[in-house]
């Protein structure tokens, strides 16, 4: 059973993992990824936060955008505009591999565990990588425009309508992976970890699974959450503007408050020293660090100080 279970969306995610994986025993790690952000397009299935750590941990990402694949090809998708088709979103022609197959495994009766875990195994990835669920999640944003899909809220409209509210749309009802179920229970485990994903789109699809934010709050184990927001700023994606729209401070406090009652340790960068007081009158320990992620060096040093923190508060 891993010892470190860490909780992933995308891009932010998944380098923190990146920096994880250099460090610790393949067989300690377990990461979990959110499965809010998966769709069906062109009747096909796509798990974007899967695919990004999967890409990222296994050196196939395309560095210039932080997800897709390096020296993708994009024949489909010039035919797919000729015919006249749907093109907001890109899907390469090596990643098409992926959700071509992944669909027709569903579609058979096989769960998401089972095909992540034999695409692990195909690609390379030396951890156990895990769907929150099985079960179908939908983040869904409330925004002026109406009720819009994740992917086309971030893709199609690339985040411009101002967000009103966010829901999770079957996660009442969803069951948590068994075997993180497991592995939140299992007595050697000695830490989990917030990655520095969106608190929205990312971890809160996570948090929003029957039992899950429970099972974390009562683990007994240190639980780190790592702030995507630094001075005020997201370093990628819409973390910020989103903060501002549902009336909430753009700031390392305020993510820590989203977290209150589940993190034990807070990382925040030390361009945001001066909060720290704030989030230790939530019960937080607070951890200040170099949190931009700017190449392997940096992540392999935020992960260094993020297993500091949980061995000090083990």
């Amino acid at each position: 059973m891993p010892k470190l279970i860490a909780f992933s969306g995308g891009i932010g995610g998944s380098k923190l993992v990146q920096g994880l994986a250099a460090l610790v025993d393949p067989r300690d790690l377990l990461v979990v990824a959110n499965t809010g952000d998966d769709f069906e397009h062109l009747g096909l299935h796509v798990s974007p936060d899967i695919d990004t750590v999967i890409y990222t941990i296994t050196g196939r990402v395309n560095p210039s955008t932080g997800w897709g694949i390096a020296g993708e090809t994009w024949s489909f998708m010039k035919m797919l505009a000729t015919l006249g088709g749907p093109t907001w979103f890109n899907l390469g022609d090596g990643d098409l591999a992926l959700h071509v197959l992944r669909s027709y495994r569903l579609r058979a009766g096989e769960s998401l565990t089972a095909i992540v875990e034999d695409y692990c195994r195909s690609l390379g990835v030396p951890f156990r990588l895990l769907p929150m669920t099985d079960d179908p999640v939908r983040t869904m944003v409330e925004t002026d425009e109406g009720v819009l899909a994740m992917q086309n809220y971030f893709v199609e409209r690339r985040c411009e309508p101002r967000v009103l509210a966010v829901r999770y749309a079957g996660a009442a009802v969803a069951q948590p992976n068994a075997a993180l179920l497991a592995a939140l229970c299992d007595p050697a485990l000695e830490g989990l970890i917030l990655c520095p994903s969106n608190p929205f789109l990312s971890i809160g699809p996570i948090l929003a699974v029957p039992g899950l934010r429970d099972r974390m709050a009562e683990s007994k184990v240190p639980v780190v959450a790592v702030s995507p927001i630094v001075a005020g700023q997201a370093l990628k994606g819409p973390t910020a503007k989103m903060m501002f729209e549902l009336g909430l401070e753009v700031s390392a406090a305020a993510v820590a408050q989203l977290y209150h009652g589940v993190v034990t340790d807070f990382v925040l960068d030390r361009q945001d020293e001066s909060q720290q007081d704030t989030i230790r009158a939530l019960g937080m320990r607070t951890c200040i660090a170099e949190t931009v992620m700017r190449d392997s060096e940096t992540r392999i040093e935020l992960a260094r100080t993020v297993l500091r923190v949980i061995g000090a508060s083990s």
